[in-house]
C-alpha cells in the first residue's frame, strides 16, 4: 500500500527484468505484441508505436537541446518558464511509452490498470497550450522551423508526431485502436507547435515567418 500522503497509482508499475537487449527472435522479420502474439515487424500496429517510439526519442533531443539553451541575460525570469518546459518534456516522454504500451497491445488482452493516455493527459496539454498562448503575439502567417534550435527540434517532434497521429487513424481503420491514443497526438502536435513558438520567444530568438514571395521564382526579371 502507497503511504496516506500519495495517491493511489492509477496504472501498473513496470514488471520487467532487462538481462540481455538481443533475443535473436526477431531475426526473421517478426515480432511480438504484449499478449504474445507474433506479428510482422511492419504491421501496421509496430508501424504505430514504433513511430510513437521514434517521436519520443526526438522529444529526447529537444529536451537535451532546452538542457544547454539559456534565458537572455536581460530576461531572467523566463528561466523558470524554460525549466517548466523541461518538465513538461519528461512528462510527455512518460505520456508517449504509455501509449506505446497500449497500441502494443491488443484490446482484448488490455489489463484495466495497463498505462495508456487518458483524457486527462489530452486536457492537460489543452490547458498548457491557453497558458502559453497568452505570452504569444497573433500570427500574421505560417511559421517556418528555426530561430533557435530548440525551435527546429520542437517542430522535428510536431512532424513526427502527425505522422504517428496518421498512423493511428490508419490502424484504426482495420482494427479497435483506443479514440484517446487519436486524440492525444492531435493534441501534442498542436502543443509541439505552441511550444516551438513558446521557446523561441523565452529565447529571444527571431521568429521566422513564411514569405511566399521570398521563392526563386519571385526573383526572375
Amino acid at each position: 500500500m502507497p503511504p496516506a500522503d500519495e495517491p493511489t497509482p492509477v496504472f501498473n508499475e513496470p514488471r520487467i527484468a532487462i538481462n540481455r537487449v538481443y533475443t535473436r527472435h526477431g531475426d526473421a522479420g517478426q515480432t511480438r505484441l504484449v499478449g504474445g502474439q507474433e506479428v510482422p515487424k511492419d504491421d501496421a500496429r509496430i508501424e504505430a508505436y514504433g513511430t510513437v517510439d521514434e517521436l519520443n526519442a526526438f522529444v529526447g533531443v529537444a529536451r537535451q537541446t532546452l538542457a544547454e539553451s539559456a534565458a537572455p541575460p536581460e530576461h531572467p525570469e523566463r528561466a523558470a518558464a524554460l525549466a517548466s518546459l523541461g518538465e513538461t518534456l519528461v512528462r510527455v516522454q512518460h505520456e508517449l511509452f504509455n501509449l506505446g504500451s497500449i497500441l502494443a497491445t491488443l484490446p482484448a488482452d488490455v489489463h484495466p490498470k495497463q498505462p495508456r493516455v487518458t483524457a486527462a493527459e489530452v486536457a492537460r496539454l489543452e490547458a498548457e497550450m491557453d497558458a502559453c498562448q497568452v505570452e504569444l503575439q497573433p500570427l500574421r502567417s505560417f511559421v517556418l522551423p528555426g530561430g533557435c534550435r530548440l525551435n527546429a527540434d520542437l517542430h522535428v517532434c510536431r512532424t513526427v508526431c502527425r505522422r504517428a497521429e496518421r498512423l493511428c487513424v490508419e490502424l484504426a481503420r482495420g482494427c479497435e485502436v483506443d479514440p484517446e491514443a487519436v486524440k492525444y497526438l492531435n493534441r501534442l502536435s498542436d502543443a509541439l507547435f505552441v511550444w516551438s513558438r513558446w521557446a523561441t520567444f523565452l529565447l529571444g530568438a527571431p521568429e521566422v515567418l513564411w514569405q511566399p514571395n521570398q521563392a526563386a521564382s519571385a526573383h526572375q526579371p
